[in-house]
Formats: C-alpha cells, structure tokens, sequence
C-alpha cells in the first residue's frame, strides 16, 4: 500500500493519542450513568462538569451557558430551529448567507415550509457577506441571523464581530456555525457579542459524535431533542461523557498551540499555493491574507475534471475533497463556489486541501508535483 497524504483536515481530523487516553477511562472504568446517584455515576459528573469549566475558560463563557450536543448539526439544528419556534410570536424573519454549510441552510428550507421567510445574503468574489447588506435586511419582524465564522469550503473569516455588535444594539438573536473556526481562530463569545455558537470535536483532534453549543444566558430558545432532565432539562438523553471529556482535552490543546501551529501552517499554505500556482490554467478560489483560514487551499483546474483528479490523487493515496457535493451520483457544483462567481464548469474543475497538526513540507512538495503531473 502507498503512503497515505491526507489533506483533507477541514473533513475530519485524528483524535490526538493524549485526547484518547484522557477518554478511555470513561468507556472502562468511569462508566456510571450521570444521572445515577451512586458514587461510581459522580465520577461522571464530575468529568461533565470539569469540561464545561474548561470550555466555558477557552471561550469566555459561563459553564451553565455549554451544552453538549451530537455535533455541528445539531448544534446548528437547535440554534436555527429552536430559535425560530421559540421567537415566531415576535416575528418570522430570519437572515443568513448563501455559502452557509448545508446543516445551516437546510434548517432554513424547512422552516421556509412552516411559514418564515428566509434571507438569503450574497457574498462577493472571495465569500465576503456585506455588513452593509445585513443592515438592510434587517426587518421589525427578524428574529435570528446565522452567519458562519469561517467557510468550510474556501476559508474566508467573516467579520462576525463587527455583525455581532450591530445585532447586540438591534436585540437580534445572533447565531454562528463556528465548527471550522475552532483549532484556527480565537474563539470569545462576549468579543464577538454571540448569542449561539456551535462546535464540533472531530474538527479539532477531537473525537466523531460529540459537539458543543454555547447558548448565551437569557437567549430564547426551544429544545430540539426531548426527554429527561439532561443538561438542565436542555436536552434529553444520556450524556457521551468519554466524548465530553475528548472534546474538552482537544479544545484545550488546539486552544494552547493555536499562534504557534497557525504560524506553521500559514507558511505550508503559502508553499502549496506558491508552487501549485506555477501549474497551468491554475487559480486560487477565495482570497490570500490573513482573513483566510490558514490550513485551506482551494484550487480551480480550469477545463479539468476535478472528479478525475480526486480519483488520481486517491490512487497516489492523497487525501483531498472535491468542490463540490456529490449527490444522487451526480456532481453537483459547489454552492459556494458559484456564489463567489465561479461557473458550473470552473466549481465542478475546483478541489480543496485542507492540511493540520501533522502535515509536513515535504507532503506539500510531493503533492504539487503529483498534481503536476496528474493534470498535465
């Protein structure tokens, strides 16, 4: 088999052996149901407890303000739609962009279905949403504006603290899908005047099926998932306490490298963009300077397949998403891709790479030149 490359870290990520040692005993050992009253369950509730202390600390919170969820999903299911329900006496307006993820904008085509009107913001050439645009959208009867942190796809940073503070004096519901952000951004709610925030652990070294959502004391929202008395009667069901102890350990860790590993992985960026640019015909999606993600490059291979170089790629065993969804055994360009301008045919020619913690110079190298030879 062939060395795998993987640059695809904005997928998913692998969980850090120390965030898997610190889960381990809570699949063995510490295994108590937290709402038992027994003393092996306090162990559980102690380690919840301690991860909402550690979290609430990384992003300027309260721990009575974390909850856990299954995911980023979720977190934007229960901000979106528990928002919406809760709120619709006082209106059912709610604005958000076009290059949203598609947990975001799928909650909105249902809740178009039970009757609120939906917003739509464009975003220009490098996914920009406009402030000024936001301002003009707001109605009397808006209720919610979601707008994401950083794109998943190109890696354009909004400015969601400029949006946060104009919807603070509107009295706004302001909510964020700040699932790509994590491990790259500095993360704080009172900063950014946030009143939603949801993460997920498995983009940060953290493990599959655990999320946070940070719901700002005194915000109006409904439940989504019902059930017991969980979470403050938040959220029904059991709580994943090895996932909760795993996405505090990652949180803490990405938290405390952050500078130093974006520096790193700026420099990296640079070089795959720099050499991949000298490939003919290449172009880069998304803008180049410090509002970009530091571990996204998304290229156009213009007139290529990029389907075909997936396919390739995977055979050199390099890890890497297309820019576009494939859905129903069609490829289907890419929405945000043909929101910042770009043609069918030019989103269906785009492949992003994402690289992390363990990605090195010479990967970057061997990838561009087998992307050399590959579309040559």
């Amino acid at each position: 088999m062939k060395k795998t490359i993987y640059m695809d870290y904005s997928a998913t990520t692998p969980v850090l052996k120390e965030v898997a040692a610190e889960m381990m005993p809570y699949f063995t050992e510490f295994y108590g149901n937290p709402a038992s009253i027994y003393t092996l369950s306090n162990e559980s509730k102690m380690a919840i407890d301690d991860a909402k202390i550690t979290i609430a600390k990384i992003i300027n919170c309260k721990p009575q303000e974390v909850f856990f969820t299954s995911g980023g999903s979720e977190g934007d299911s229960w901000s979106i739609i528990g928002s919406a329900f809760a709120n619709r006496n006082k209106g059912k307006h709610i604005i958000t962009t076009e290059i949203e993820h598609h947990a975001v904008l799928n909650c909105c085509k249902f809740l178009e279905k039970e009757g609120f009107e939906i917003t739509y913001l464009k975003v220009d050439s490098n996914g920009f949403v406009s402030i000024d645009d936001l301002k003009k959208s707001i109605r009397k009867d808006t209720i919610l504006v979601s707008i994401m942190m950083a794109n998943n796809e190109i890696g354009t940073i909004e400015p969601v603290k400029e949006i946060g503070a104009f919807l603070k004096e509107k009295n706004i519901t302001f909510h964020t899908d700040a699932v790509q952000a994590a491990g790259h951004i500095k993360i704080d709610v009172e900063e950014i005047n946030v009143d939603l925030l949801s993460l997920a652990a498995h983009k940060f070294y953290g493990p599959k099926g655990v999320g946070i959502l940070y719901i700002r004391k005194g915000t109006k929202i409904d439940n989504i998932i019902y059930g017991g008395q969980q979470q403050r009667g938040r959220r029904g069901g059991t709580e994943n306490v090895p996932g909760i102890v795993g996405i505090a350990k990652a949180l803490k860790i990405v938290n405390d490298e952050l500078e130093k590993e974006n520096e790193r992985e700026t420099v990296l960026r640079n070089l795959f963009i720099e050499k991949s640019l000298e490939i003919p015909n290449v172009k880069l999606n998304g803008i180049l300077n410090e509002k970009r993600l530091s571990n996204n490059i998304n290229l156009c291979f213009n007139e290529k397949d990029g389907e075909g170089i997936l396919f390739k790629l995977d055979m050199e065993g390099i890890c890497a998403s297309a820019g576009s969804a494939c859905q129903a055994g069609a490829m289907d360009a890419s929405h945000v891709l043909t929101a910042i301008g770009l043609s069918k045919e030019e989103a269906r020619s785009s492949i992003r790479f994402t690289i992390g913690k363990f990605t090195t110079e010479e990967e970057i190298l061997y990838v561009v030149n087998k992307l050399k030879e590959l579309t040559s």
